[in-house]
C-alpha cells in the first residue's frame, strides 16, 4: 500500500549541481531518488520544499515521497543513510498525510548566508563561508535591509531573466549579526526567487563597503531590473536552515 513520507535532509552542496535532478550531473534529488528507487524496486519521485542552487547547503531541507514499502520510517531513514554519500544525511522520516506536499504546503523558509572578514582564515568552516577582503559596515547594511523587508516585487533580485510568473514575495525578516570575524545574514520569508538570497546578500555587501547608499534600496526595488542590484554572492556561504509548515 502506497504511503506518503515526509523527510528532513541535510547536505553539503559543494560538489552538487543543486537540488533538482539533471541528466548526467550529480544532484541532491537525483541521489535521493536513486537510493529510494533501489529500495522500492520502482522509480520514486522525491519532491523538495525548494530548489537550492549548485553549491548551496541545507541543514533541514524538507521533502516527501509516495512509496510502497514494508519498512518502518526509521528503517527507511537507516537504509537511505547507509547508501547515500557521506555529504547527504536523512535526519528523520515520518508518515505524512496523503495531502502533504513539501513544496506547496511550505509557508516559510529561513536561509542563512555567512561571511568572514577576520584576520585568521577559518580552516574548518572554509566551505561554508564567503571570505571577504574588506570589513563591511554592519549598521549601514542593517539600514538597507530595513527597506528590503516586507512585501515587494523582487524582480531586481531575481537571477532568472525569463521569469514569467509573479516576482512578488514577502520577506518578513532580514537580520544581520556579527560574531567575531563572522557576519550572518538571516533571511526569513514565504518563498524566494532564483538566486534571490544571494543577490540580496551581494547587494547588502556592496552597501557595507560603501558602493551603494542604503537609501537606494527603494529605487532598486522599483526599477524591477536585475542590473540595478549588486552582484550574486557565491553559493558556498548559503545554507537553507529551516522550512516552516
Amino acid at each position: 500500500m502506497k504511503k506518503n513520507y515526509k523527510m528532513v535532509i541535510c547536505y553539503d552542496g559543494t560538489r552538487y549541481y543543486g537540488w533538482e535532478h539533471q541528466p548526467d550531473r550529480d544532484t541532491i534529488q537525483g541521489k535521493l531518488e536513486n537510493v529510494l528507487t533501489r529500495m522500492c524496486g520502482e522509480f520514486i519521485d522525491v519532491i523538495g520544499a525548494g530548489r537550492t542552487d549548485a553549491g548551496v547547503h541545507a541543514k533541514a531541507m524538507t521533502a516527501n515521497a509516495v512509496m510502497d514499502t514494508d519498512f518502518s520510517p526509521e528503517e527507511i531513514r537507516d537504509y537511505m543513510n547507509r547508501y547515500l554519500p557521506d555529504d547527504i544525511a536523512v535526519r528523520e522520516v515520518r508518515e505524512a498525510s496523503e495531502r502533504f506536499h513539501a513544496r506547496y504546503k511550505a509557508v516559510g523558509k529561513l536561509y542563512c548566508y555567512t561571511c568572514f572578514d577576520g584576520p585568521v582564515k577559518p580552516v574548518f568552516q572554509r566551505k561554508y563561508v564567503t571570505m571577504l577582503d574588506y570589513s563591511p559596515d554592519v549598521e549601514k547594511m542593517r539600514r538597507a535591509a530595513a527597506y528590503l523587508e516586507g512585501k515587494h516585487d523582487y524582480k531586481s533580485f531575481c537571477g532568472n531573466p525569463r521569469m514569467k510568473k509573479s516576482t512578488v514575495r514577502v520577506v518578513d525578516k532580514i537580520e544581520i549579526v556579527r560574531k567575531g570575524g563572522f557576519i550572518y545574514f538571516n533571511f526569513h520569508g514565504t518563498g524566494f526567487l532564483q538566486n534571490m538570497v544571494r543577490i540580496l546578500t551581494g547587494t547588502l555587501l556592496e552597501v557595507g563597503r560603501g558602493k551603494i547608499p542604503p537609501e537606494r534600496m527603494p529605487e532598486i526595488l522599483e526599477a524591477r531590473d536585475r542590473q540595478t542590484a549588486g552582484p550574486t554572492a557565491p553559493p558556498g556561504g548559503l545554507c537553507l536552515v529551516k522550512v516552516d509548515y
